[in-house]
């Protein structure tokens, strides 16, 4: 691929030529694009892609991925964006061009560690699951022959055969579907997921995995080609990265969390100081719940984690003035007398509600954040716990946390999808309220304050009300006007 500022030469195909150079609506990307594009366009492509990684990661926070309501949701924003999805009798040549050169510009960008890599891996696989569980099943054996998978057939005289083995081992499985979908032979070293779970009939040393399994099969596969594509990427990348164009443009993408920014507004002044500790426990995240115990028992943080835990208070509603309180309360406990804090760390306080300095309104932290700047050492206590702590200290918080033995697992496979402390205090909230607002207890402590005259619109209360598509769009000005400067 290669890019000018000038207008590209368009690929050109036409008819059978078109439908042979991308015959499916999902691929495995395993050749990269070779057309010409413009710089303009290869920024273009870069941000739409973002957004639709973007809207699986908030989806599947959302909505019980695989059920109606995420495929039908993740439909309509897929279209939207203009990506390829659904075989159809239509032309998606375009479609399917914008999704092929897109992927192979965020591996560019996503290849450059090992947390970026994750978190591109995920998404991609999410997107590749949705795309799978809608391709015609006339279409499947297609796709596997083009994307160099070979799974045996059973006939129709070995299914009956096998029948009642495999629909037992294979629940929830109905006769009647399994009389219409087909049943894959394939090597039992390519589905151990499926053996772990106890999801499969074996035999000789052979799976039989039904049709509506066999995308775990190929999402190993994916998964795997996709990991090694990345890391070969990574070891090329300094050669793209000579080029003066690419390199600020790569950092800046790979760096930008394009998600809500959680900025408190509607929630300001919902929150009060005597209610921090019980929500501490319900619904701080381990990283706020971590930097909240230590406060509270050594009764200073650092500069790392005062910001950090700052600004997660202001994003869940506390005020300018609650936050004085808050923070001079604690510290006068310890060595911090008032004089000296009035002096110097309230004006730290003040600047980051954008009351001091350039006035800049500063938002919370997202979890690439925490994770690719500052961090902690021996003293501090901010940072992200499940990637700056040992591992096994690590379990025993999540085991004082009463987090069951499953939930562990998961956490050290890596399957999560939260990507903002805040978004886990309001995802928490809204589990244990129903949706409905978190509402402010009665405080002794909190000193008075003047009533703000704050218009409250009916959908400020929490982000999910609002829809993908506007949400989307905030996030992703500061990244547009990055690439018009």
């Amino acid at each position: 691929m290669q890019f000018s500022g000038t207008k590209r030469k368009k690929l050109s195909l036409a008819g059978d030529q078109r439908s042979a150079h991308y015959p499916h609506s999902l691929q495995f990307y395993l050749q990269p694009p070779s057309e010409n594009i413009s710089l303009l366009e290869f920024e273009n492509l870069a941000i739409e892609r973002l957004k639709l990684l973007k809207i699986v990661e908030n989806l599947g926070v959302s909505y019980v991925k695989g059920s109606d309501q995420y495929q039908s949701k993740l439909e309509t924003e897929i279209r939207k964006l203009k990506f390829s999805f659904r075989e159809s009798s239509e032309d998606e040549f375009d479609a399917r061009r914008r999704d092929h050169i897109s992927h192979f510009i965020l591996r560019l960008a996503y290849c450059q560690s090992e947390d970026l890599r994750r978190w591109f891996i995920q998404q991609e696989m999410d997107l590749f699951r949705f795309r799978f569980s809608i391709l015609p099943s006339d279409k499947v054996q297609g796709f596997l022959k083009d994307s160099h998978l070979q799974f045996e057939t059973l006939s129709d005289e070995e299914k009956q055969l096998r029948s009642q083995d495999i629909i037992d081992s294979s629940a929830p499985l109905s006769g009647n579907k399994y009389e219409l979908d087909a049943v894959y032979k394939v090597p039992f070293a390519d589905a151990l997921d499926l053996f772990r779970g106890r999801k499969v009939y074996l035999e000789h040393g052979f799976a039989f995995v039904p049709h509506q399994d066999i995308v775990s099969i190929i999402l190993n596969d994916f998964r795997a080609k996709l990991s090694k594509a990345l890391a070969l990427t990574a070891r090329s990348l300094p050669s793209v990265q000579s080029d003066e164009r690419l390199q600020p443009l790569l950092n800046h993408l790979s760096h930008s969390y394009v998600g809500q920014d959680y900025n408190a507004q509607g929630n300001m002044g919902k929150i009060s100081l005597d209610q921090l500790d019980s929500l501490a426990v319900k619904s701080f995240p381990l990283c706020m719940r971590q930097l909240h115990k230590a406060l509270r028992e050594h009764h200073h943080l650092r500069h790392g984690g005062r910001m950090q835990y700052g600004l997660f208070l202001k994003g869940i509603g506390l005020t300018l003035e609650q936050a004085l309180q808050f923070w001079k309360l604690e510290f006068i406990k310890g060595k911090v007398d008032t004089d000296k804090f009035d002096k110097g760390y309230a004006y730290n306080i003040r600047h980051s509600y954008g009351k001091e300095g350039k006035r800049t309104d500063y938002t919370p932290f997202s979890c690439m954040k925490i994770i690719l700047t500052n961090p902690p050492s021996q003293g501090d206590y901010h940072g992200c716990p499940f990637r700056h702590s040992d591992p096994e200290l690590l379990k025993q918080r999540l085991q004082s946390s009463k987090i069951s033995q499953t939930g562990i697992n998961q956490v050290e496979d890596g399957l999560f999808s939260l990507n903002h402390p805040n978004q886990y205090f309001l995802e928490s909230q809204k589990l244990l309220t129903g949706g409905r607002e978190v509402k402010k207890e009665p405080s002794q402590s909190e000193v008075p304050q003047t009533k703000q005259s704050v218009q409250k619109t009916a959908n400020s209360a929490s982000f999910p009300t609002a829809s993908l598509d506007s949400t989307l769009e905030m996030d992703m000005e500061g990244l547009e006007g990055y690439f018009s400067e």
